[in-house]
């Protein structure tokens, strides 16, 4: 198969039928060893995170199947940490969005004199960043996204409207099992002119407490297959 992109938490391939197929890897974002999904870098490896991740990708996306989201994902296979999914064009080089149900990580870094670390945000704040490590991933608005050629406005409200959705069906699920979803991230590319979901929605990729205590992505996989 010919590579076509190397990420940070997985490989990109070109497959004959006219799909890409994702490997998924066993780093994760962070810094000095610690998980942090809003970091921009690899900061550790975690055995059979790569793995975990698919999963709980696989469980995610068949839930939003069920609710009439489309995505990116057409089959996996996790023996082989791998998935198929329909191509689609990136925003720009790349782009990052992040939804915020509570205020913490870089959001604090950024704003901590106006918010505590903790404080709810109603209803889900979405912000948007390019993916530059040199730059430190950059935040855009709708407005410079649209100023930039990268989308347009009515693309991004879709992306955005999208994003809450998402983020609150994952909540949802979370809920059940006695788990807080504090943040979460996404990215999303165009299909036939179409925004939708690509990428993956794994446990390396939101930050969730039970207790009020984070939930390491491998426990966190385990708790949302009941395993």
């Amino acid at each position: 198969m010919e590579k076509i992109y190397t990420g940070k938490t997985k490989d990109v391939f070109k497959l004959d039928n006219g799909n890409v197929l994702l490997k998924f890897k066993d780093d994760c974002t962070g810094k000095d060893g610690v998980f942090d999904p809003g970091e921009n870098t690899v900061g550790l490896t975690i055995e059979g995170i790569g793995r975990a991740n698919l999963e709980t990708s696989i469980h995610y996306f068949e839930l939003l199947k069920e609710a009439g989201i489309k995505t990116h994902y057409v089959s996996a296979n996790v023996e082989d940490a791998t998935m198929e999914v329909l191509p689609a064009t990136v925003f720009g080089h790349g782009l990052e969005v992040i939804c915020r149900l509570v205020a913490t990580g870089s959001f604090i870094r950024r704003y901590g004199e106006y918010i505590e670390n903790g404080t709810v945000l109603e209803g889900g704040y979405v912000e948007c960043t390019f993916k530059n490590d040199a730059l430190g991933d950059p935040l855009v608005t709708k407005e410079g996204l649209a100023a930039l050629g990268v989308m347009s406005e009515q693309m991004f409200d879709s992306m955005k409207e999208q994003t809450l959705k998402i983020t609150h069906l994952v909540a949802e699920d979370l809920k059940k099992k006695g788990l807080d979803l504090w943040d979460i991230k996404f990215e999303f590319g165009y299909n036939n002119n179409e925004v939708i979901l690509i990428d993956e929605i794994a446990s390396g990729n939101m930050r969730v407490y039970k207790d009020g205590t984070i939930v390491e992505p491998v426990e966190l996989t385990k708790i949302i297959l009941n395993k």
